[in-house]
């Protein structure tokens, strides 16, 4: 198998060669299929378009690449954390999957080297390159399957790239990833905040709603705004596993 890949290797042209060999120094994974790695570099501003007419960029692996990554690692969270309740799992497996993470690790993986943006700008400070880590391991999971894939993403993403016990122990502004996954899937998210005045030792008391979609998704209070909306946001991030992502045009 492995000297029918260096053969197949041969074939390609030089700059599919020079591709082949990033995707493993990176993934550790020996692509079957090379077109799907490339269509998990092309962003959707490059209008590219199949003979059939549909467009070719990396959307459809994304989605297919975010929902595996939440399943993967969700199975690692539970299998690491035996004593912890769904509260803490849901919550740290947000830190890990959120928009700013996965745009860290891939500039770290260097994946902007092949990034086909239009107009070619810095795509640093966007979630193209988060977006793009994600349809490669919806592309890894179409070419290789789901073990594969995991092993990806535990290997690679999870063990090099990752510092778990800091994720834990720190804390997390959910009200920036609960914003940030807004965007990203297409939900309006926004906070109400009242202030009580009640009598009380420490001051006031805030309550927070956190609507996405103007429903309500998670309340909190607290002493100060912040500290209320925070706890609305993280009540909020448990639940949005189950809303579905609109599809705007």
């Amino acid at each position: 198998m492995f000297i029918q890949s260096i053969k197949s290797i041969k074939l390609f042209p030089q700059n599919r060669r020079k591709f082949y060999r990033f995707l493993f120094s990176k993934t550790g994974i020996r692509p079957g299929n090379i077109s799907l790695y490339e269509q998990a570099f092309v962003h959707r501003s490059t209008l590219r378009r199949h003979h059939k007419g549909h467009e070719i960029n990396n959307e459809r692996l994304e989605y297919l690449g975010d929902a595996i990554i939440g399943a993967v690692v969700a199975q690692e969270l539970y299998l690491l954390f035996p004593d912890k309740d769904e509260g803490f799992l849901t919550k740290t497996r947000a830190k890990i999957v959120n928009r700013t993470n996965m745009n860290k690790i891939a500039r770290k993986m260097e994946l902007q080297q092949y990034i086909q943006f239009n107009p070619p700008s810095d795509i640093s400070q966007t979630h193209v390159l988060g977006d793009a880590l994600e349809a490669i391991i919806g592309a890894i999971f179409i070419d290789k399957g789901y073990s594969k894939a995991r092993k990806f993403i535990r290997k690679k993403i999870m063990a090099e790239y990752l510092d778990l016990p800091h994720i834990v122990k720190n804390d997390t502004n959910f009200k920036s990833m609960l914003i940030e996954w807004g965007q990203k899937n297409r939900h309006s998210v926004h906070f109400i905040t009242e202030e009580y005045p009640i009598s009380n030792p420490n001051g006031p008391i805030f309550v927070a709603q956190a609507l996405i979609d103007s429903e309500t998704a998670g309340q909190g209070e607290g002493n100060t705004k912040k500290e209320a909306q925070q706890k609305a946001a993280g009540e909020a991030m448990e639940k949005v596993d189950a809303i579905a992502p609109t599809t705007l045009s």
